[in-house]
């Protein structure tokens, strides 16, 4: 178990780096210019170096060594920074391509999503309200599927994938800025070649963009590293259902701005759908707090049985020394 400010410093990372997400459509916005892939590669090239900078003032170098010779680890690493590739790419292009309502529905479905990989590969036990809201999520998947006549592959996908990499992250057990700059590292060498190669197509609109433009791509390694840094903090302090239940915030923000920004429509079916996803997060947070208020109540009546033992105890031992003052001598 997490020692209480352990889980209280991962709680205000967790709420850090989902606000930051839930705002981040309005950055990617101003980069609509440029093509979802050049935007992608400079999030990786440009992450690194603020990992850097950010290791350099900390002193936090200690951990490279021995990561270099734990190959398994460096596998994960891999895995990790294959995985959110996919997750940045999808959320680049459906956000620039006028699909912010189904990103948000996609980091919606995503809690729900981390708790049944919490069951699947961790063999963590859910409660029934938690069974519940879990199947609640997947019948609002049928109803917009049915609704479309497709189904929402970009919720679907955000979600997997970022699920997928929270669930890999946990098994690195690196502190938020070591796990994200591993990432990067392995991110930077192929990201640098495609922004190579489309410099020398005269495609890249970091150098025809103007000025203006090229600050902004420069600028996604701070969007970037900022809030995934807290996300890693927090995913090494929390346990994986705590994680899945405070995820709605970001796309609670981002819900927010494709209605009211971007102007995206919402028929009825949408609607119905966006629904049952929220009656499920209302169940999971339902039986939160009704499960905090137990605990806290099983925890007060514990200590009070034990302070009577232990009152019991000394009352006892108080008797027997005034019943036998004389000092006892063993043979």
């Amino acid at each position: 178990m997490q020692p209480r400010n352990d889980q209280r410093v991962g709680l205000a990372f967790g709420l850090a780096a989902y606000t930051m997400w839930g705002l981040l459509p309005l950055y990617w916005h101003l980069l609509d210019a440029a093509a979802p892939s050049e935007i992608l590669a400079h999030r990786m090239v440009w992450s690194l170096p603020v990992a850097v900078i950010i290791l350099a003032v900390l002193r936090r170098w200690a951990w490279i060594p021995p990561l270099l010779r734990q190959p398994k680890r460096l596998g994960l690493i891999l895995v990790c920074a294959l995985v959110i590739s996919v997750n940045w790419f999808l959320y680049i292009w459906a956000v620039n391509s006028g699909h912010v309502l189904e990103a948000s529905l996609g980091y919606f479905i995503n809690p729900l999503v981390s708790i049944a990989f919490g069951v699947l590969v961790l063999r963590e036990r859910l409660r029934p309200l938690q069974w519940t809201a879990v199947g609640v999520g997947a019948l609002a998947v049928v109803v917009m599927t049915v609704a479309y006549g497709k189904m929402p592959w970009i919720a679907l996908g955000l979600a997997f994938s970022f699920a997928t990499y929270g669930l890999v992250k946990k098994g690195i057990k690196l502190d938020g800025i070591e796990g994200f700059s591993a990432e990067t590292a392995m991110q930077l060498l192929p990201a640098l070649g495609f922004l190579i190669f489309l410099g020398t197509r005269g495609e890249a609109d970091f150098t025809t963009g103007g000025l203006g433009q090229a600050l902004l791509l420069a600028g996604c390694g701070v969007a970037t590293a900022v809030p995934l840094i807290c996300f890693g903090a927090s995913a090494m302090r929390l346990p994986l259902v705590t994680i899945g239940m405070m995820q709605y915030l970001a796309p609670t923000f981002q819900f927010a701005l494709g209605l009211t920004v971007f102007h995206e429509e919402m028929p009825p079916e949408r609607w119905a759908g966006f629904a049952l996803v929220w009656l499920a997060l209302c169940l999971l947070t339902w039986d939160a707090l009704r499960t905090v208020r137990r605990s806290r109540t099983a925890l007060a009546e514990a200590g009070a049985r034990a302070g009577d033992a232990a009152a019991q105890a000394a009352l006892a031992e108080a008797e027997s020394v005034t019943a036998d003052p004389a000092p006892r001598v063993t043979p």
